[in-house]
């Protein structure tokens, strides 16, 4: 059975449209012999003469005139199915709330990637402990919330990944003296608490350092052999490794959870909750 080529059809209306092969082709990105080549084709297979030379100009004979419209008429019904089965552009605003940790080290990247592919999405962003982030009096203030959570409490978050809690210090600074020096955040954060936790079950001597609660700043006192921290693995900085040492007890998993509450752009939170998961799964 015969059949039609779009791109022939297209080519075909173009000539008609513009007035010419040369400015079709102008038109169509393509020189002037491959718009006579696909003219020539085209009427080939219908078996007609579709258009006569006038000066410089391309004129439809008879055939032309009435291919035209039918032409027409199938490339219109040919971009229609293009345009309905094609998603439109995202567009809007999404705020989201994420630990300080994951802001420092997960988000910087993630954020340039998904602002590339999607320029007309404004993200509104917050970092804070996870806590405060799930709180009822702010967990409103938000669409989409990335956040901790301990393995054995419930949630209505979605659980992305289930990661290590691990310890983490520079690695030109060792371990030396018979106390485990600590920087941590303030109370409220979970690595903390489940640092103090632990500890508490061991008898080596342990004390805190120093306190803040971003990362940035845990990072720099690290560096200048105040201590050491923990951390779930994913978050880990580059610079920092992982400790093993007999004095340190054993941190277990933690959840980390999407909490997408977004009602006015589900596409948009549905699709940065993705870039998350495939971060995160990526860093472990």
């Amino acid at each position: 059975m015969k059949q039609l080529s779009l791109d022939t059809l297209r080519t075909f209306v173009s000539v008609i449209e513009l007035g010419g092969y040369a400015k079709a082709g102008d038109f169509l990105g393509r020189s002037q012999p491959a718009i006579s080549l696909q003219i020539k084709k085209l009427e080939t297979q219908l078996d007609r003469k579709l258009f006569t030379k006038v000066g410089q100009r391309h004129l439809p004979s008879a055939d032309g005139n009435w291919l035209y419209p039918k032409a027409k008429e199938i490339l219109a019904l040919n971009d229609s199915i293009f345009r309905s089965l094609t998603p439109a552009p995202l567009s809007g605003r999404l705020r989201l709330g994420i630990p300080n940790e994951f802001a420092s080290t997960l988000l910087p990247g993630l954020i340039g990637e998904f602002s590339q592919r999607y320029p007309d999405v404004s993200l509104e962003v917050t970092s804070a402990l996870s806590r405060d982030l799930l709180h009822a009096s702010q967990r409103d203030h938000f669409d989409l919330i990335l956040a901790l959570a301990n393995p054995d409490e419930d949630t209505d978050g979605e659980v992305v990944l289930e990661d290590d809690v691990v310890w983490v210090g520079d690695a030109s600074k060792p371990l030396v003296g018979d106390t485990i020096p600590l920087v941590l955040a303030p109370d409220g954060c979970m690595y903390r608490s489940r640092v103090i936790d632990q500890l508490k079950q061991q008898t080596h001597a342990w004390k805190i350092t120093y306190t803040n609660a971003d990362l940035t700043g845990l990072v720099a006192a690290m560096q200048q052999g105040l201590g050491i921290t923990a951390l779930a693995r994913s978050s880990m900085p580059k610079n920092l490794k992982v400790l093993n040492n007999r004095f340190l007890p054993k941190l277990g998993k933690v959840n980390i959870c999407l909490f997408n509450q977004d009602t006015q752009h589900p596409v948009i939170s549905k699709t940065l909750a993705e870039f998350f998961t495939m971060r995160l799964k990526a860093n472990t």
